[in-house]
């Protein structure tokens, strides 16, 4: 079966990412995402095409208020046919905290999104350590890929 097509898009203009860096990222940790799928009815199984936009803490709060009932800015929104929504000005704040560039915390929003088409959900505190450890551990992977 043929790997989904990613699409990434900047729609927010006050940080600087490096997309082509991100698009191979992303390239590097789809497989490794496919086979954590936790089901074949997953969503990620069956997607020709992923689209992952990269927007503002205004732009992300307005969808997650319009979609989840939550009008505040947060890092990741997924979409099951196949988009997502990652805030950078969450990634940058959220980046900081963790000591990590703006690129690595963008590059594991972006795993996270992806997991979360695989079918893995972080609403349980068990599900979320195991999707956790497992989204650590895919990012690993694809950056050493990448080096």
């Amino acid at each position: 079966m043929p790997l989904p097509k990613l699409r990434i898009y900047n729609r927010q203009k006050v940080h600087a990412l490096s997309l082509p860096w991100l698009r191979r990222l992303g390239k590097a940790a789809l497989p490794a995402c496919l086979a954590a799928a936790k089901s074949p009815e997953a969503p990620l199984v069956s997607l020709p095409e992923i689209e992952i936009t990269i927007v503002d803490d205004a732009d992300i709060a307005r969808v997650h208020g319009d979609f989840l009932d939550d009008p505040t800015p947060t890092d990741v929104i997924t979409f099951h046919h196949g988009e997502i929504l990652i805030s950078a000005d969450t990634a940058l704040r959220q980046g900081r905290e963790h000591e990590q560039s703006l690129d690595h915390e963008t590059a594991l929003y972006l795993v996270h999104g992806l997991l979360h088409l695989a079918g893995w959900d972080d609403h349980e505190e068990t599900e979320a350590r195991d999707m956790a450890r497992l989204q650590e551990g895919i990012l690993r992977d694809a950056l050493s890929s990448l080096a």
